[in-house]
């Protein structure tokens, strides 16, 4: 079939087809404009994630070495989340090969109120007045749920990598949404201290995985928080620039990192899930007070149901609930039978082939 074709010289949209090298050109050439022709301009690229970081990295770091102000979008995004596209499409690992670009800002958004927060922050620090040289990789995905409103407060959170969305129900009494905004130490009341208590960090997608297992181990007695962790890479850069403070500055007062005065005062051990692999949210781990478990999707993409690719790669809400359960017995903080019964009564396979090698 053929198809018309036009490229307006003083248009808004470049339709370049199946380029990523060209249409990262035009993206470098819009991101450039304002040193090489006194104009602002603000490019937004969208691609197939896959397609992005794998396969025109040298270009993007060519950009990021060209100080390119801009929005890469990684459309169609995570391992399990674009179900039928198999092993050339599912992407699990743009957001680790994203870190490697110093000055590009990767984030992870579940909601449309999260990537609009996002979006007008990075107007505001590349276009304002200080006119930062960074530019922002964003995935979104294509999966269909319902937007919550933004809750009160949570912006420096979405800005920062991470918030907490919901307090369980089991502490706050509430059969809904439960309390949203940081944790404060101490919340929660008495009744609450004696009961086991785990953190749940979900992004993109993945993130109504984490608010599902809350309710399976709201069943079971136990009471999740649920986070919603939108920049696993602000939060490392954040952690390594008080660490490096704290070298430099010996007998001086310490920077905590924003991660670790996030979650120190949520009790129980931390969870987190994510669409990609399991390195992701791994490397906030060594600043998280009560330890990190990480689960994601190592291994080849799959073509299947989403539901079926997600208990594959064991992201599903059921196995975060079993994680959750595993790591409060090895706390001591439940019987050591408590994971093991959950297992049948999840539905889940012990036996099962671990994704990463099959």
């Amino acid at each position: 079939m053929l198809l018309s074709y036009r490229e307006a010289r003083n248009g808004q949209i470049l339709e370049e087809g199946i380029t990523e090298a060209g249409s990262m050109a035009s993206f470098t050439a819009a991101g450039t404009a304002y040193a090489t022709h006194g104009m602002h301009m603000i490019p937004f690229f969208i691609f197939y994630s896959m397609f992005g970081f794998q396969r025109i990295g040298d270009l993007i770091w060519a950009a990021a070495d060209q100080r390119t102000r801009g929005f890469l979008l990684g459309a169609t995004s995570g391992r399990t989340t674009l179900n039928g596209e198999g092993l050339q499409h599912e992407d699990g690992h743009s957001h680790v090969l994203a870190n490697t670009v110093p000055n590009c800002l990767a984030y992870d958004p579940a909601y449309h109120y999260e990537l609009a927060v996002i979006l007008r922050d990075g107007l505001r620090r590349m276009y304002g007045e200080k006119a930062e040289a960074i530019f922002y990789y964003i995935t979104l995905y294509n999966e269909n749920y319902l937007q919550p409103e933004r809750p009160e407060g949570v912006d420096e959170g979405i800005l920062a990598g991470l918030y907490r969305l919901r307090q369980s129900p089991l502490v706050d009494g509430a059969s809904g949404e439960g309390k949203t905004g940081n944790a404060k130490k101490g919340e929660g009341g008495k009744a609450a201290a004696k009961m086991p208590r785990v953190q749940l960090c979900g992004s993109g997608s993945l993130l109504r995985e984490a608010l599902r297992a809350q309710e399976l181990l709201a069943e079971l007695g136990v009471a999740a928080d649920v986070w919603s962790a939108t920049s696993y890479k602000q939060l490392r850069y954040d952690a390594l620039s008080c660490e490096r403070w704290n070298l430099l500055h010996p007998g001086e007062k310490p920077k905590v990192p924003y991660v670790t005065r996030a979650l120190e005062g949520a009790p129980g051990p931390v969870i987190a899930v994510s669409d990609y692999m399991r390195l992701v949210p791994d490397q906030i781990a060594r600043w998280v007070p009560q330890g990190l478990f990480p689960l994601g999707t190592d291994g080849f993409g799959r073509s299947d149901t989403r539901p079926a690719l997600r208990r594959f790669f064991e992201v599903d809400a059921e196995c975060v609930a079993l994680a959750a359960l595993s790591e409060l017995a090895r706390r001591g903080d439940v019987a050591a039978k408590v994971p093991k019964d959950a297992i049948a009564k999840l539905g889940i396979d012990p036996e099962k082939a671990f994704s990463l090698f099959s």
